[in-house]
């Protein structure tokens, strides 16, 4: 098993004088996470700003918390035979740092000594009486190789079972996967490298709004596919003025793309839609595109608080109206229309790695009825020789190639008007330059959908068909 290397590894990830800052945070992240339902990519950049660590301890922070839920389930594993009791037994707190410290000890290159020491400190500050215990158990994880382990706890598994902890995936997220690269026309062998591509650190993307800032005004590594788009170093990207003003947005290539998509292709004169916009990365980017344009952007969002959001992710543009409405009662007629549906994010475990441990196989299936109404919503609020541009954070076939093929079918039997698919990986070829076979997904058509992979791309696995409404 690969070790990951951690920021601050060589000093133990010891904080500036002398405090163990970057393993109290993780320790009180993943406590919430596993606790009060809280989200790690909201929760930990809101605590890295407000301790104002360094870089090297906020990376260190970063790997530790996003490592020990990346890895949870093999790491469960462990620790339950470690501890001769299910993890379910164990009180959330000597948990979570037993969790923090196998992360250390099996995948990163902390010294056992610090790994150990200071990670029952932590403990032992909140939960005194558990500190023997966490100790107990981590000198017993310490004891056996990394490798050692996953044959110990994978003794009798199925094939499927075995991957799900050797690589920290619930097993019906696995057979989802692989259903998905069958469904996508990929080959299933790639199964393995899309869950160790789930595993790997994701690097902090940032998208230049189109005609506010060029992305070589913009600290980091230009992205290879996103043309507006560069990687930062850093885990607080709010340092960067940019971002702080609103010039620039955190942002996956992949969902970049999904919005430069829809930007470029062509459509009758008249105002854009985002049905779905919060929390706004997506909106920002086809505001600025729209502004270029001299046209305007309506974004809507059923949720307030991701309005509200959506209104700073939009501050620095005047073309964009942010208001609350469940993108099911949208009006138009539109002439573009981006809809990014609730979905079950498998695309993007890189990125909220804990999602893959509150998902359920029936969630798919509440989430599916939604999906099919909000596409129609948008087919219906879309102008004659209008384009609607259905994304997903999500690789599963029931929500990408399913709904899609659903709902036309459906509208076909209706009388609802053509609907003419588009080439969407060819559009996506324009932009990145990349072959149209990379993103290539299932034909319908003289059109195709397109579908990005973690392992493949380096992006979140989001989904795109871009469908013209016939004039």
């Amino acid at each position: 098993m690969a070790e990951t290397p951690g920021a601050g590894a060589g000093r133990g990830g010891q904080s500036h004088k002398g405090k163990n800052l970057p393993r109290r945070i993780a320790w009180e992240v993943l406590l919430d996470v596993a606790t009060k339902d809280a989200y790690a990519n909201l929760l930990l950049p809101a605590k890295l700003a407000r301790t104002r660590l360094n870089a090297q301890d906020a990376a260190f922070t970063t790997e530790l918390t996003y490592g020990a839920l990346r890895r949870q389930k093999f790491y469960d594993a462990v620790i339950a035979t470690a501890a001769k009791r299910p993890v379910e037994k164990i009180d959330a707190e000597p948990l979570a740092a037993m969790r923090l410290g196998a992360h250390q000890l099996l995948s990163m290159r902390v010294p056992d000594h610090a790994a150990l020491s200071e990670t029952v400190s932590v403990v032992k500050r909140s939960a005194p009486k558990t500190a023997g215990f966490v100790n107990a158990v981590l000198r017993r994880i310490s004891e056996t190789t990394p490798e050692e382990w996953l044959d110990r706890v994978t003794v009798g598994t199925s094939d499927i079972q075995r991957l799900a902890i050797e690589h920290s995936h619930p097993d019906w997220i696995v057979r989802a996967l692989t259903q998905a690269l069958r469904g996508h026309e990929r080959n299933a062998g790639e199964l393995e490298d899309l869950l160790i591509a789930d595993n790997a650190a994701a690097k902090v993307g940032v998208s230049a709004l189109p005609g506010l800032i060029d992305r070589t005004d913009l600290p980091g590594e230009a992205t290879p596919l996103s043309p507006i788009g560069v990687t930062l170093e850093t885990a607080v990207p709010r340092d960067v003025p940019a971002v702080a003003d609103g010039r620039a947005r955190v942002q996956d290539e992949g969902s970049a793309l999904v919005a430069l998509a829809l930007s470029q292709v062509d459509a009758p004169a008249g105002t854009w839609a985002d049905l779905c916009a919060g929390p706004g990365g997506k909106a920002a980017v086809l505001g600025a595109a729209a502004a270029q344009a001299s046209t305007q952007l309506a974004a809507f969002d059923s949720s307030e608080h991701r309005v509200d959001l959506v209104r700073d992710s939009t501050q620095a543009l005047h073309n964009v109206t942010a208001e609350v409405r469940d993108g099911r009662s949208a009006q138009g007629p539109y002439t573009k229309v981006l809809v990014d549906v609730p979905c079950s994010g498998l695309g993007a475990l890189r990125r909220r790695p804990e999602a893959r441990y509150r998902r359920q196989p029936s969630d798919i299936t509440a989430l599916t009825g939604l999906q099919r109404e909000l596409l129609t919503s948008a087919l219906d609020a879309c102008a004659p020789g209008g384009v609607v541009a259905y994304s997903t954070c999500s690789p599963h076939y029931a929500e990408t190639v399913l709904i899609v093929d659903e709902v036309l079918r459906t509208r076909t039997k209706a009388g609802g008007g053509e609907v003419e698919v588009l080439d969407a990986p060819g559009v996506l070829e324009t932009i990145t330059g990349a072959s149209a076979a990379d993103f290539a997904s299932v034909t319908r058509g003289e059109g195709r959908f397109a579908q990005l992979w973690p392992h493949l791309h380096n992006t979140d696995g989001m989904f795109l068909a871009l469908l013209r409404k016939a004039k």
